[in-house]
């Protein structure tokens, strides 16, 4: 795998990608890692992250393969990769959604381990009625991406485009 860096106004933060597909991300600069893509799945991944960044763009279509999760954690993976640009679900909702609603704190452990933040949007889980809590690159960066999107998002439903 090889790490990209890019701005943000998140901070530095870094895409590993493997010639096929996006293999994780990390909020801040991994040691190794290079300012200019040298491969065109990293041109893509840093070119659509620049692009959501910007407000740009509301879906990536990168392709992405997480290197590691049990069954239950892709599963949750999925599950928050389905939940719309701009909006949240709870940890609760996610676990009903994935048939044990007494899972919610194991849907948060799944979050924490997701590899790929950011583009698998686990900022858009939130606690019980709202709360922001748990994120592994702080709350300060989930509360950034948050009104990102629901500014893009609002935006988007006043003028349609």
């Amino acid at each position: 795998m090889r790490w990209t860096v890019l701005d943000s106004p998140i901070g530095e933060f870094s895409v590993a990608t493997d010639g096929e597909s996006v293999r994780g991300a990390h909020f801040g600069r991994i040691g190794t890692a290079i300012e200019e893509p040298d491969d065109e799945v990293a041109e893509r991944a840093v070119g659509e992250l620049r692009a959501y960044f910007a407000g740009e763009l509301t879906e990536f279509t990168v392709p992405i393969s997480a290197p590691r999760g049990s069954d239950f954690e892709r599963a949750v993976w999925r599950e928050m990769t389905r939940i719309p640009y701009g909006e949240t679900s709870t940890y609760g909702e996610v676990a009903k959604t994935l048939g044990d609603v007494g899972a919610a704190r194991a849907v948060g452990v799944a979050c924490n381990r997701n590899p790929v933040p950011v583009l698998v949007p686990c900022h858009r889980i939130v606690g019980a009625g709202g709360k922001l809590v748990g994120f592994g690159g702080g709350l300060d960066r989930k509360v950034k991406l948050l009104e990102l999107e629901a500014g893009v998002a609002l935006r988007q439903a006043w003028t349609g485009r």
